[in-house]
């Protein structure tokens, strides 16, 4: 898959979820498990869009990155954001925090992880 593809597809993976875990927290995390209970559980959702926003808007700002140095940078950038994901994830769902669909977060995270190491290759 070219850069821009990959970027696009990333972007808006990221874009969607926070703006689901924005507008919609009291919806989405119950099917993880997770239950909201007060106003700063719903506000730390709230909060967390902000870095999920923040990295599709940089994903779609670089869509058209050219193969090099600086493209190998971003993938790298891209993986490690990916790969915490699966840790916090899978930690969530090993001690019992994400039930339900949780077991979904870790297997989506090592997914966009494999295909930032595949794009990271290819540059």
């Amino acid at each position: 898959m070219n850069n821009k593809t990959f970027l696009t597809i990333h972007s808006a993976i990221y874009v969607v979820f926070a703006l689901v875990l924005f507008f919609m927290p009291q919806t989405v995390w119950p099917i993880y498990g997770v239950e909201l209970n007060d106003q700063y559980a719903f506000f730390l959702s709230q909060h967390t869009s902000i870095f999920l926003g923040g990295i599709g808007v940089i994903s779609y700002q670089l869509r058209d990155i050219e193969v090099g140095k600086l493209a190998k940078k971003l993938f790298i950038a891209l993986l490690i954001s990916n790969l915490l994901g699966v840790v916090v994830t899978l930690y969530a769902g090993i001690t019992g925090i994400f039930t339900g669909f949780g077991w979904s977060d870790p297997a989506f995270f090592t997914l966009l992880s494999i295909m930032s190491y595949l794009q990271f290759k290819k540059q």
